[in-house]
């Protein structure tokens, strides 16, 4: 006995393949009767449930909760239970759905929000759990896999042609096996935006070139030894952009100062105020992809105290950003995605923390062409299990990358010659579409 995994070949394929089985294993030269309209029947309703890519989205400004929000007392409130502790609800613009007292803006904006309940994943450590919520694979020594941001900018390319692709504030995943041309641009402090930028005034741009044709002079050797080599090839493309972005009069979207007191205000005057503040720059100036490190939600201890005023910030950040990209015409065309890499356990511990739970979490899609006023998927009553359309974080990312135009099943093969998707096998989730 022998099984075939034949999801990946394409139709004509597995219909060679089935012909070759029937040959070989059975003696036959045709497939039995029938099984000709078996196969074209599978292949149709095959095709019929995949989504074609949206496309509405040009960018994405992803906010990734460091450390594990917990769903409890943010976005997945369960006020009848005896483990909902001293976290209180409020009423939202949807018909029975409740969220977290801290949430009073996005309460009020939840005419525009997709709500997850029902993430799931596999596993509760940090580090393996952050790996799979960025990149859709799990780590492994072999091969770095990228994250959204090079994903798109490799699939959908850049929309500025001097401002980058991608922009990563507080950290994040790299270009992977895509290579250096793809990487992100890092950002430390969204205040200082990029640092360094200013040539000594010795130092013209004709000096600069001399000195770069001197150092690709030096290189010529090396090169030749490269053969060319993608990743020496990536680097230069990068040294390039780098240049290309040092020269270019739009430099000042990373500029805070160009904001008026009052819109600093608005997003409260934190390192995540003016992280999404300088998003909302970005985007406005055509870079595709900022992701934003807001942490953290590891609350193992005194969660009662300590999670309020952080959900409290989330919920006036965000709602200040969604209400900010509205007026400027910007929400329609930008995907806003909060995300975690796991849930909170419901029942608090001995320190009034809750502990890591991968069984059940949200997350959160707003703008971007995804609908607005819904709640997908539900938990039991103590939002421990998930009890109707879970949804696996491959699903989520397969879920961005449709919004974004990206087919979900579309492969990019690695150097190795291994196909790679953006979402690993996931499916977007048609309901929020």
């Amino acid at each position: 006995m022998f099984s075939l995994n034949t999801s990946k070949l394409d139709s004509l394929s597995r219909r060679q393949l089935m012909s070759d089985v029937a040959r070989y294993a059975l003696g036959v030269s045709l497939l039995p009767a029938g099984m000709e309209s078996v196969l074209d029947a599978a292949e149709k309703s095959k095709t019929s449930s995949t989504l074609r890519p949206g496309g509405k989205a040009k960018k994405v400004i992803y906010l990734y909760m460091s450390g594990a929000m917990s769903q409890l007392d943010t976005f997945d409130p369960k006020p009848k239970s005896d483990v909902q502790g001293a976290t209180g609800v409020i009423k939202t613009k949807i018909p029975g759905v409740q969220l977290s007292e801290h949430m009073t803006q996005l309460a009020q904006l939840s005419d525009k929000l997709s709500i997850i309940r029902s993430m799931t994943t596999s596993t509760g450590a940090h580090g393996p759990a952050r790996y799979l919520l960025k990149t859709s694979y799990r780590p492994i020594a072999t091969t770095k896999h990228p994250g959204i941001g090079s994903w798109m900018h490799k699939v959908l390319g850049r929309i500025h042609k001097e401002l980058p692709a991608s922009v990563q504030i507080g950290g994040g995943p790299g270009p992977g096996y895509l290579g250096a041309e793809f990487a992100p641009v890092p950002l430390g402090d969204p205040a200082q935006g990029l640092q360094n930028t200013a040539s000594p005034s010795y130092l013209t741009n004709e000096s600069f070139d001399k000195r770069m044709k001197l150092s690709n002079v030096f290189d010529a050797d090396f090169r030749k030894k490269a053969n060319a080599s993608s990743q020496v090839t990536g680097y230069d493309d990068l040294y390039s952009e780098a240049i290309g972005l040092l020269r270019s009069s739009d430099l000042k979207a990373f500029d805070l100062n160009q904001e008026p007191k009052a819109a600093k205000d608005a997003y409260g005057g934190t390192r995540f105020g003016n992280a999404a503040l300088l998003a909302r720059r970005l985007v406005e100036s055509d870079v595709r992809f900022v992701e934003i490190s807001f942490g953290s939600w590891d609350h193992h201890y005194q969660l009662f105290d300590n999670l309020p005023p952080k959900a409290q910030e989330l919920d006036k950040v965000v709602g200040t950003l969604l209400k900010d990209l509205e007026s400027r015409g910007l929400l329609d065309e930008t995907l806003v995605v909060i995300g975690t890499e796991f849930g909170r356990k419901p029942q608090p511990n001995q320190n009034s923390g809750r502990d890591h739970h991968p069984a059940a979490f949200s997350t959160m899609l707003a703008g971007g062409g995804v609908k607005g006023g819904l709640v997908y998927g539900a938990t039991d009553d103590k939002a421990f299990h998930v009890e109707n359309d879970a949804v696996s974080v491959e699903d989520f990312n397969a879920t961005i990358a449709h919004a974004v135009g990206i087919a979900h099943n579309k492969e990019i093969v690695s150097p190795d010659g291994r196909p790679f998707t953006m979402g690993n096998g996931g499916n977007p989730i048609e309901k929020l579409f």
